[in-house]
Order: C-alpha cells, then structure tokens, then sequence
C-alpha cells in the first residue's frame, strides 16, 4: 500500500475536463462566484491556499498551483486561507461528470460514512477493492479518502465554531472527531492555531 501511495502521489492531481490552467487562473484573477468550490488555488510563496472568489489581492499567476479538492491543497502542504475560509466553499463536485465512484466516495464521506468504518469498509460499500480505490481517489481528488474525511470534519469543526455557540468539545464530536485531543490536534496540523483561538477572535 506504501508503494502504491507514493508512485500515484508523484503524479499530480487531475482538474475536470472543462477546468484547465488557465481557466483556473482567469476565474481566481476576476473572483468569479461561479467557480467557488469548483477548485482551489495554492500560493507557493506563501504556502496558503484559497477559494477562487478570496478577497486578498491575487498572488502572481507563476506561483499558483490548482487543486481539485481543499484536501489536495492540504496534502500539498497549503493551509487554508482565513479571509476567504474555504470551509465555507460550495461542495466540490470532485470529478461527478467522469469519476463516478470517486463521486460516489465523496457523497459518502460527506455523509459521515469514514467517521463510523475505515477506509476498506468504504471500498466494499462501493464494490472495489481498497488499492484501486486509493488510486482512483489520489488521481481525481488529489488526496486520500481519509485525508478527504480528515478535511471535511476540520471545515466542519471550523464552521461550527464560527457559526454557533457549541462548546468545543460539543463541535468537536459533532464534527466527527472520535476525541477532544484529535479534534486540537488537527487544528494544529491544519492551521497551526487551537480551535480556542478561532472562538476568542469571534
């Protein structure tokens, strides 16, 4: 499984069809509304990446890369913008045009379904086996299927701490974290700051 996670992570994450390059760059330069969520732009010089409709002033066409996914951003090692919060982009439809059981996996894990199984379980609900479906995920996602999971409950988390009055250990197993010191752990990971901080800004 190591070696068949490396050889596909050494090729890059695959765009739809009708999101090339450049497509990609016209709509991140001119804030487009209609490609939010469709992808996600990384900014090499400053390792964030963000929604195509972010407020902060466009980084130079040369040191943006585009992903499919927030989680492909993230595997890439970008962290997320907190002007534009990506967690609040539209549902990526994650390849549903070709990809259908990446779709499939996607409509699952937006579900929940990695928060209760593991990512085998999620294969054979799909009827492949678990290899094919990391290939399958790391070529039209970008990222894993527990890497999406992983990145859905820290946008959900991060949603919920923004938009209600939850305590955080409330947020944290409503989210889908199995512990509070998972649920800090990730914030850690993903945006180098505690989810307390993010409630004393608010």
């Amino acid at each position: 499984m190591t070696k068949i996670l490396a050889k596909v992570s050494a090729q890059p994450p695959t765009l739809p069809p009708h999101l090339d390059w450049d497509t990609c760059d016209r709509a991140r330069l001119a804030r487009m509304r209609a490609f939010d969520g469709l992808f996600f732009s990384g900014v090499r010089s400053t390792r964030i990446y963000c929604r195509p409709v972010c407020p902060v002033r466009p980084a130079r066409s040369e040191n943006v890369t585009f992903y499919p996914t927030a989680a492909a951003a993230e595997r890439a090692g970008f962290r997320p913008c907190l002007r534009c919060r990506p967690e609040t982009a539209p549902g990526s439809p994650a390849w549903l045009g070709t990809a259908t059981t990446v779709a499939r996996g996607m409509r699952l894990i937006n579900d929940g379904f990695l928060d209760r199984a593991n990512a085998a379980e999620l294969a054979e609900a799909l009827g492949v086996g678990p290899r094919h479906l990391l290939r399958l995920f790391l070529r039209h996602a970008g990222a894993s299927p527990s890497e999406i999971a992983a990145t859905r409950r820290v946008q959900e988390a991060k949603r919920l701490i923004d938009q209600t009055d939850m305590t955080l250990a409330e947020i944290a197993f409503a989210a889908g974290f199995g512990s509070v010191r998972r649920f800090n752990d990730a914030f850690a990971a993903t945006y180098k700051r505690a989810p307390s901080s993010f409630r004393r800004r608010r």
